[in-house]
């Protein structure tokens, strides 16, 4: 019977790795580790091991297989690395099972959770829960398919590049939402130790300059508009038709008609005042109604909403309609328009009317961009916008024979 080779004192080297017989085969030659060892099993498989005593027990701690750990100056480096630990008074088996825990942890934080968790940290900040799902779907969307079952640990510049590359100049505002949205999360990553590195701004760096391009809503030609809402009139009194009606007389944002309330309307007064959660600039904004605007709302009663003024048919009240019913009539005369292009016929409308453009910008509540100028103009203009409003609305009706 062969002997074990295991008492064999033959020094281990790289060119008799292969050929040692079963056994456990000690570092024993020049620049040796004491405690390594190439065990080698009946069947031909070769490990190594590092074998050391801490507090009186014996222990040994797998360094990995010879097809993973090649060459005798590797194995001696593993076992370097352990036998330093036991000296500073640390279990390496104990610290390797840490490490992998934590490892494990880090690997559990894939991309799509920490969007989940980040999502759920920033939503108490945003305005509304349509923003919420707009953060959330942007990644569902553009990243998730990429990134979402990643460890956000394992993300670098080349998985962001495949992401923002594709839509990078070809839909450049998406492309920032985006990019602005990966970062944050990636950012969030780093700060909770889940990964060592945000990678967004040096795969930003590699992109070429946008080609910005102005993503203009389809605006219908403020002299046609007239017409269109001659057609509207005339047609049934149903809920989309109404939300659209009321839209174009107020120059309102689609979101804010179809979220609108009864009790945001002062119908003595002929205000509509729109609550700060539901602007997009967060401000309250008080809109003047015009006699046909409120022509439409006493139409719109026949509804039956409540609390909402043109509510979902199937809703009782109290789901909004969509923002794809209030573009129906659009699209079924075929017209390219948006339902937001009327704000900007209304705003040419303005301008061939001769409005100034102060008056003009609070009746459609955009932000004042100068500092300056908005800390000297407080006031919202209510009763400046007034006759605007009351001459819009009449110029719409004139197409229809109205005065």
């Amino acid at each position: 019977m062969a002997k074990n080779s295991s008492s064999s004192k033959a020094a281990l080297t790289e060119r008799n790795l292969l050929s040692r017989q079963p056994g456990a085969h000690s570092d024993t030659g020049s620049g040796g580790v004491p405690g390594l060892i190439l065990r080698v099993s009946h069947a031909g498989g070769r490990y190594w091991v590092y074998k050391y005593m801490l507090d009186r027990k014996r222990r040994e701690m797998g360094l990995g297989s010879l097809a993973d750990v090649r060459t005798l100056e590797d194995a001696r480096d593993l076992a370097r690395a352990a036998r330093r630990l036991k000296q500073a008074g640390l279990d390496p088996l104990e610290q390797r099972h840490r490490q992998d825990a934590e490892r494990r942890q880090v690997a559990e934080w894939t991309f799509r959770k920490t969007a989940a968790a980040v999502h759920e940290t920033l939503s108490p900040s945003w305005r509304n829960a349509k923003h919420a799902a707009q953060w959330i779907n942007t990644l569902s969307t553009y990243a998730f398919p990429l990134l979402g079952e990643r460890s956000v640990g394992s993300i670098g510049v080349a998985d962001v590049l495949s992401v923002l590359r594709p839509i990078w100049q070809e839909k450049p505002e998406t492309a920032r939402r985006v990019r602005q949205r990966v970062d944050s999360v990636m950012r969030w990553a780093e700060a909770h130790g889940h990964a060592d590195k945000n990678p967004v701004p040096a795969a930003v760096e590699l992109l070429p300059k946008q080609r910005m391009k102005a993503e203009h809503h389809a605006a219908m030609p403020a002299s046609e508009v007239p017409g269109f809402y001659s057609a509207l009139a005339s047609a049934d009194p149903v809920a989309g038709n109404l939300a659209l009606r009321f839209a174009i007389l107020t120059a309102a944002r689609s979101g804010e008609v179809r979220g609108a309330a009864w009790s945001e309307i002062d119908e003595r007064e002929r205000i509509w005042t729109v609550p700060p959660e539901r602007m997009k600039a967060g401000r309250e904004h008080r809109v003047p109604l015009s006699e046909q605007a409120l022509a439409v709302l006493e139409a719109a009663k026949a509804l039956g909403g409540e609390p909402l003024v043109f509510p979902s048919p199937t809703s009782r009240g109290r789901r909004p309609l969509s923002d794809m019913t209030l573009g129906a009539s659009l699209k079924r005369r075929g017209l390219p328009f948006t339902v937001h292009g009327f704000r900007s016929s209304f705003r040419d409308w303005c301008a061939e009317s001769g409005v100034s453009r102060e008056v003009a910008e609070r009746c459609l509540a955009h932000s004042i961009r100068s500092q300056t100028e908005a800390a000297y103009n407080r006031t919202d203009l209510l009763d400046a916008r007034r006759p605007v409003m009351d001459g819009w609305s009449a110029y719409l009706l004139g197409a229809i024979g109205h005065d």
